[in-house]
């Protein structure tokens, strides 16, 4: 077999190998789809609900009943909780979030960047590595929170930012996360985790609901506030991990299609090399007889 021949038959069975590759990677990103999907659609309507309870409690709190989780202050300290994947081989899905925590960082907080006061908590290993050398990271643990994926690993981180903040440690808490659409759409979103976000009206002003509060104000915002924020980041790590999977599910899709239009032009070019071929044989034998004859 020609030197040429034979290199486009491997060039075509490594296509192969990784189109088959592709395909049992979309089955798999497939089923813990709807795994995920199901999660995040059956969280959202109640993450939502809780957070404009918090929002209209902390809207209709006076003085410093609000355990100071609502108080806004000079920023001086910026924490960003950035949520990717652990893995890759799902399209541009990291690098949008790694992005937007950037830009996050670079136009919104420039100042404290410049200042090396902006600090990164990543969940997930991809924002861990690429956010090393970009700002500080003093809480590396909580890239392993996607491991377990437990409202008590995402509790925890939860928690840290809360502690932190009521320390005075950072003075605002953004969320960098993808909320999920479907499996082909994701929208990459910052949220406001703290201070907590009063309910404004069209006029910019905070509004207050008329809440009739049982046993007493200060038991029950002390009792709701840190539940609806562990709730709040537990709901982005789902939104997160549904759109991790659209998006790989999406990213080898697309792959697989890719090799089978690759595997065409292949057997074009292998059978344009082994007609060649023949018609070389042919022509050496014709004249070799050619040449008895004579």
């Amino acid at each position: 077999m020609p030197a040429a021949l034979k290199e486009v038959r491997n060039r075509i069975k490594s296509v192969q190998s990784t189109q088959q590759i592709t395909k049992a990677m979309k089955m798999v990103s497939a089923a813990k789809l709807r795994r995920a999907q199901e999660a995040i659609l059956q969280m959202r309507p109640y993450a939502k609900k809780l957070q404009e309870m918090l929002s209209n409690i902390v809207s209709n709190t006076d003085g410093d009943i609000s355990a100071d989780l609502s108080v806004q202050r000079p920023v001086n300290n910026v924490l960003i909780i950035a949520i990717t994947s652990d893995r890759g081989l799902c399209g541009a899905y990291n690098a949008n979030v790694i992005k937007l925590t950037k830009a996050l960082a670079q136009e919104k907080y420039p100042a404290q960047l410049e200042k090396g006061k902006v600090t990164v908590w990543p969940i997930g290993k991809k924002a861990f590595e690429a956010m090393q050398k970009f700002a500080v990271i003093n809480n590396p643990v909580y890239k392993d929170v996607l491991q377990a994926l437990s409202f008590e690993s995402v509790q925890e981180v939860a928690q840290g930012a809360i502690e932190a903040f009521s320390k005075n440690e950072f003075d605002v808490v953004e969320i960098v996360y993808s909320e999920f659409r479907n499996a082909a759409t994701q929208s990459f979103v910052v949220e406001r985790f703290l201070p907590i976000p009063k309910v404004e009206n069209k006029d910019g002003k905070s509004t207050k609901a008329d809440f009739i509060f049982e046993p007493d104000q200060e038991t029950l915002i002390a009792e709701l506030m840190p539940k609806i924020l562990n709730t709040q980041l537990y709901k982005a790590v789902l939104d997160a991990n549904a759109s991790e999977h659209g998006a790989r599910m999406t990213a080898m899709d697309k792959a697989s299609e890719n090799a089978n239009e690759l595997l065409k032009d292949l057997r074009i070019s292998y059978n344009r090399a082994r007609q060649a071929a023949i018609t070389t044989e042919l022509t050496e034998i014709v004249s070799g007889a050619a040449a008895l004859q004579g």
